[in-house]
């Protein structure tokens, strides 16, 4: 028999609308004693169940990672000074065929209470915070660029070949370029907004420029021109809020901005993502797999299998990796 660790642990089998909790809680006599309650999600349910947990004196309350419902639950855990662990779905999955809420909560109480559960790292609100902001700004830029690149095809498919011209669509010239363009200005002006190299390319310029532009892709033009510098402004007021944050983190901060090919705002990201704190990772190694950097072991009867790095997406928590990855 395993010996119990923890005497009174609550395991919670969270949802949109419900959460199941278990009680399982050893009393003076060594007998073990098991309450299951169903609870909503609204704000006032999740302080009856911080209450609940706090009125049995729950010494570890652990729920499952799964998808971003947990989020408040574990916030309003939090505040109530629970200890609360947030563990892999992978690492706790139950036998097949055996699968209820009920049996979910006591399953994940079961195996905090003789230890065998591991916390995912869970970052301060801070930083749980500023990681919305973060993503955010991220997928801002992911529309950004989607529509730079709607820019090009109308450009394109008018017949107007600027962007097999200008190194950057986005420059000064082009931008003015494209806005003479949106106004139906002629070509041997258009040319006129050439600076630097791209003057020497003026004969191709103006090669490049003639198409047949109508009312309807003047007005596609003008609608992606103009949200191009909303997405531009936004973005601004997004990184500025990130790096006006950094304040409380300023020496890890300017450490990280020591790696090469890692800027201010992409310093920011890390420290959004990964914390300050590196005893939340047991060595640089777990950090590296922790950010999908490296794949894992698989090997049987004396054969490595191939293994693939973790899959990186958008809300995972290897973003960090996305960030790295994106242009400037």
């Amino acid at each position: 028999m395993v010996e119990p660790i923890v005497k009174r642990c609550a395991g919670l089998d969270v949802h949109r609308r419900t959460v199941m909790a278990t009680l399982l809680i050893e009393e003076t006599d060594g007998s073990l004693r098991e309450e299951t309650r169903e609870f909503g999600t609204f704000r006032k349910y999740r302080r009856q169940l911080a209450t609940w947990l706090q009125e049995n004196r729950i010494e570890l309350t652990v729920m499952e990672s799964t998808g971003i419902y947990f989020k408040s639950i574990y916030a309003e855990l939090e505040t109530a000074g629970l200890k609360v662990y947030v563990v892999n779905a992978r690492h706790v999955k139950q036998v097949p065929g055996r699968k209820t809420d009920v049996k979910d909560s006591q399953w994940l109480a079961s195996l905090a209470r003789v230890g065998l559960l591991k916390p995912s790292f869970i970052p301060p609100r801070d930083l749980r915070e500023l990681r919305l902001i973060g993503r955010y700004l991220l997928k801002q830029k992911g529309i950004l660029a989607g529509e730079k690149n709607r820019l090009h095809k109308i450009l394109d498919d008018s017949g107007i070949r600027l962007g097999s011209v200008v190194s950057d669509i986005q420059g000064v010239s082009a931008r003015r370029i494209v806005s003479g363009l949106i106004e139906g200005k002629p070509i041997k002006e258009l040319v006129g907004y050439a600076k630097g190299r791209l003057k020497e390319k003026t004969a191709e310029l103006k090669d490049s420029l003639e198409g047949e532009l109508s009312e309807r892709h003047r007005l596609l033009l003008q609608t992606i021109h103009a949200h191009i510098r909303y997405l531009e402004e936004e973005i601004t007021k997004l990184e500025q809020t990130l790096l006006d944050a950094m304040k409380p983190y300023q020496d890890q901060w300017q450490l990280l901005q020591t790696i090469p090919g890692i800027d201010q705002i992409s310093a920011a990201a890390l420290i959004i993502e990964m914390g300050v704190d590196m005893q939340q990772f047991a060595s640089a190694d777990k950090l590296a797999s922790w950010a999908g950097m490296c794949p894992g072991n698989n090997e049987s009867a004396g054969k490595k299998k191939a293994e693939r790095a973790a899959r990186v997406t958008p809300h995972s928590e290897s973003s960090c990796v996305r960030w790295l990855m994106q242009p400037g």
